[in-house]
């Protein structure tokens, strides 16, 4: 984490906070906060809510919610009542007039993001909604592991992927620019009518890749193994470099190699447990930084 991460999260806040007016006395010109009609959403989702389950989902204080529920019940938007099978426990549930009003305001919500959206490109809506989908799956704590897809490399892909390369070995690494230039190289000596290549994709989204080489009629290269940091831990390292494998053997390989550098832990630990063993390794340098190369190999 740093100063520069932090201030640009709390200025996102506070544009997207704006956008949606929430900052506005009453949320879609109405009488009633954004959390007003938060606990308004989540009641319409069933017919009876017990108000301790509510208090917990919304992450409001017993007091709140209960001045909250108050004021829609003089509103006569709600009815509260005791749990029929354990009276400690309260019961909320919509009115006719509440269920009216909260359809009114989910209408008027649909139509002001239609709005938003009209405003831009086809491209752009997309980007903007992959954008928040990310968001809302990197902070939710409870999200289930994602589905992926790989698939044989498509235009636009070999492009994105030295661009990645470049990103994020130098954000993490420091390896500069010397080093996409070097994946540029080998993206550029691709030959696949021969070399093969995948590329994952989650939620629509390139995620990560690799690369089959041929090195001669008998040994195969991997190549470019890469993982977006916000899909790792759902196995596609793993996935992509078995497929590499299953490819080397279906073209009759009997040995396959490959080059990377000891500080790629993750990707070390991934090779070894595909039977990848250390071969031999040698310091160098990348953008004046101190490396060890290493060379892993194992046979099919």
């Amino acid at each position: 984490m740093t100063e520069a991460r932090v201030s640009e999260v709390r200025a996102f806040n506070r544009f997207y906070t704006k956008v949606i007016g929430a900052l506005q006395a009453g949320m879609l010109d109405s009488p009633y906060s954004l959390t007003e009609v938060r606990v308004l959403f989540e009641l319409a989702q069933a017919e009876r809510t017990e108000t301790g389950g509510l208090r917990g989902l919304l992450g409001l204080d017993a007091g709140y919610l209960s001045r909250i529920l108050a004021r829609f019940e003089r509103d006569g938007l709600v009815v509260r009542e005791r749990s029929a099978a354990d009276a400690r426990r309260q019961l909320v549930r919509l009115t006719p007039a509440g269920a009216e009003v909260f359809a009114r305001l989910d209408r008027l919500s649909a139509d002001e993001i239609g709005r938003l959206l009209d405003g831009l490109a086809e491209e752009e809506q997309q980007r903007l909604v992959s954008s928040m989908a990310a968001i809302r799956g990197l902070l939710d704590g409870t999200r289930e592991r994602e589905p992926y897809v790989i698939r044989p490399p498509s235009a636009g892909d070999l492009g994105w992927v030295v661009s990645r390369h470049g990103v994020l070995y130098n954000a993490e690494y420091g390896w500069g620019t010397a080093f996409e230039q070097l994946v540029a190289g080998i993206v550029g000596g691709l030959d696949l009518t021969r070399d093969a290549g995948w590329i994952a994709e989650v939620n629509g989204e390139r995620a990560g890749c690799v690369f089959c080489v041929r090195e001669d009629d008998t040994t195969a290269r991997l190549r470019m193994l890469l993982v977006e940091p916000s899909a790792r831990g759902l196995g596609l390292g793993r996935r992509l470099v078995e497929e590499c494998l299953r490819h080397a053997r279906a073209e009759g390989c009997k040995r396959i190699t490959l080059w990377t550098r000891d500080c790629l832990v993750s990707a070390r630990r991934i090779y070894q447990a595909a039977g990848f063993e250390l071969e031999s390794e040698e310091k160098g340098t990348e953008n004046g930084i101190e490396v060890t190369e290493q060379v892993w190999s194992r046979d099919l």
